[in-house]
């Protein structure tokens, strides 16, 4: 499947050259590594810091790129199967051992160069030599006690961590754990660089975990597929055609977060063209936006060719699309190591609930300012509005083949998310960051609202039913829905004695643990906080009222009872907090000093009220819901014994009076 005039092999061995001469250029014409008097770390320290964060890049993105395609795209087992009915395809398992043996090699060089790049890190920051007698105590009190320091630490320690997954993958599970841990080892680097600065701190770290995530995934998943493809033959078009998926939205979502990371370091367009940062940046926008046009190309033009044995325009665009990469990873690597026109800094005394929260304090609180003050969140929008898209395309795929699906499970479920943009990143937020009442407005309807319109409209039945199944032994997004549905781990929270104790449990341990602070006070903390409460809500909401798999539901009384005892509980966890006389997160709460001026422990047990009262109108909705289904059921079960008697002429009443006939026959006789 080779062009004999555009290898493979040839367009690696351009990659590396080509991204090594545009990063050194970028780095000297931009000013990135001149010296600093009158203290300087030294010309080494200041050349091998961006040089050593392209290494780790690059090794990230291989890495990544590698245990994407062995989760999602290659094949791990050989097997023959048929294509259109007709040819037979011998799936060769070589593409899937190669990819795992990059893999290895690539996250070990990611650990010791992630481990390299700290201490560099630390004489570039310090404006300390390396050679200096007190060099490595003072490393040490950086990565224990100053907040970018500990970010570098964890990324050193989760990348090692990956790495060790990385060495032991051997089949697809194993590779989707060593990918996720790799994905999560990017999380520190988000905290540093320019998104570690106080102006828009949670649109800058959002925006590039985004960013981070897409590009390794798409340029690590296009490496993996060159070097394998001279394992894949006959497969090769399938194996194109499957990677071109991840690249869309690999693409869609940095073009986002690039767009919102620009948005937060530039006065305006204009600076685009008239500061070094914002002239590299145009430049890494014009190959953005070339990768963009290859890729449209190879979905519309060169995957199709493959498969009628015309490789050598594939190979082409593949060659000029790999180049590309390599020159913007070099100037992403110079623009992380310049500073962008709009200062990244801590403000200069910022405010008490800037300080706290990371944005202006607020008007006070109105109908109106709870739909006009927004925070928004790249990633949670970009969330979303993907689940919205995708659902409807399963929809409109059913229905293109002639299935239908209710009208009513699309309208709960664009109301759920919609609604959960909302509390993500509307009025909830903003208030629900310096209001506990507002808080707990957010939280129970995170858990108590969006999680029941999710169940009810049955994501995971629309999928297995729209998501088209592979048959060469790899695992796409059905096979993998399927297998997790139906491991041991979900079946184990799916259970309706955990889901109801992890939908009771969390909120007693999250609000009487430092676990709330940590949400309210970091970005982390508070996405990790949503994700949680809306997936217990889920399980526990597709245990009374779902139709998803995954989960024995009891019978219909025993979920009203159930339904009962967590009503029970979250009222008597609203009363808890009304009766408290001190506050929770008292460091937070109690400091901020608002304008206009609000009695924390009052607002705290204003909340508790809202915790009763919103924890009881959704459990009574839950309950007319689940007696409606329970009122269903009992009418198909009926409809379906008349359908059974009529063609059977009701021989189980005819067997029945024949029983009682026969009793009342023998107790004549005695």
């Amino acid at each position: 499947m080779n062009s004999p005039g555009v290898s493979p092999q040839r367009v690696l061995l351009a990659f590396a050259p080509l991204t090594l001469v545009v990063a050194v250029l970028s780095l000297a014409v931009s000013g990135a590594v001149a010296p600093t008097p009158p203290l300087d770390p030294g010309v080494v320290a200041r050349w091998s810091l961006p040089l050593l964060t392209l290494v780790t890049r690059l090794a990230a993105v291989v890495a990544i790129g590698a245990t994407t395609l062995c989760a999602l795209v290659l094949p791990t087992t050989p097997k023959t199967h048929h294509v259109h009915k007709r040819a037979v395809v011998q799936t060769n398992p070589q593409a899937w051992e190669l990819a795992a043996r990059i893999a290895r090699v690539a996250a070990i060089v990611w650990a010791l160069a992630q481990l390299a790049s700290v201490i560099v890190e630390y004489s570039v920051t310090a404006l300390r030599p390396m050679t200096e007698p007190t060099f490595g105590s003072e490393l040490w009190v950086f990565l224990t006690q100053v907040d970018l320091g500990i970010a570098y630490l964890w990324a050193t320690i989760l990348t090692a961590f990956a790495a060790v997954f990385v060495v032991l993958m051997t089949h697809y599970t194993s590779a989707a754990w060593a990918g996720t841990l790799c994905l999560v080892s990017l999380v520190p680097l988000a905290l540093t660089g320019h998104a570690a600065g106080a102006a828009s701190h949670d649109l800058a770290v959002s925006s590039m975990l985004m960013h981070l995530v897409a590009v390794t995934m798409w340029m690590g998943g296009l490496l993996i597929l060159v070097v394998v493809s001279r394992h894949l033959g006959a497969e090769l078009p399938s194996v194109a055609a499957r990677y071109s998926q991840i690249a869309l939205w690999c693409f869609i979502i940095t073009v986002v977060s690039g767009v919102c990371a620009a948005w937060i370091r530039l006065n305006g367009v204009g600076e685009l063209f008239t500061t070094p940062w914002g002239l590299l940046l145009t430049a890494k926008t014009i190959g953005f936006i070339a990768l963009g046009a290859i890729g449209y190309w190879h979905r519309e033009r060169t995957i199709p060719q493959l498969g009628e044995g015309r490789a050598k325009p594939f190979w082409l665009f593949v060659g000029v699309e790999v180049l590309i990469m390599g020159a913007t990873t070099a100037l992403a690597v110079t623009l992380s190591s310049s500073a962008p026109p709009v200062p990244q800094s801590p403000l200069p005394d910022p405010s008490p609930v800037w300080e706290a929260t990371g944005y202006a304090e607020p008007p006070a609180p109105t109908f109106a300012t709870w739909f006009t003050q927004w925070h928004p969140d790249p990633f949670l929008i970009f969330g979303c509005l993907a689940a919205i898209v995708v659902y409807l395309r399963w929809v409109y795929r059913l229905r293109k083949r002639g299935d239908s699906w209710p009208i009513g499970r699309t309208i709960c479920w664009v109301i759920a998310w919609v609604s959960l943009l909302w509390l993500t990143n509307g009025g909830p937020t903003v208030y629900g960051r310096i209001l506990f009442s507002a808080h707990m407005i957010q939280h129970m309807s995170l858990v108590m609202i969006t999680p029941v319109l999710l169940a009810l409209a049955g994501p995971i039945t629309l999928a297995t039913r729209a998501l088209p199944a592979r048959h060469d032994g790899s695992r796409g997004p059905r096979e993998w829905i399927l297998a997790l549905v139906h491991s041991r781990y979900a079946r184990a929270w799916a259970n309706p004695f955990v889901a109801a104790i992890n939908f009771v449990g969390s909120m007693w341990i999250f609000y009487y643990t430092p676990l709330f602070e940590l949400a309210l006070t970091t970005h982390l903390g508070h996405i990790l906080m949503t994700v949680h409460f809306t997936i217990a809500g889920y399980l526990f909401a597709n245990v009374i009222v779902g139709i998803d798999p995954g989960t024995n539901r009891p019978g219909y009384p025993l979920r009203l009872v159930f339904l009962l005892a967590t009503m029970a509980f979250h009222a008597f966890f609203g009363i808890s907090i009304i009766s408290m006389n001190s506050l929770l997160a008292a460091s937070h709460f109690g400091q901020l000093g608002l304008a206009w001026w609000v009695d924390a422990l009052v607002d705290q047990k204003i909340g508790g009220e809202i915790t009763w009262g919103i924890g009881e109108l959704p459990t009574l909705g839950l309950a007319i819901i689940l007696v409606v289904m329970w009122s269903r059921a009992d009418t198909k079960e009926a409809k379906r014994r008349d359908r059974r008697a009529e063609r059977d002429e009701d021989a189980e009443l005819e067997a029945y009076n024949a029983m009682l006939a026969e009793l009342a026959e023998q107790d004549a006789q005695r």
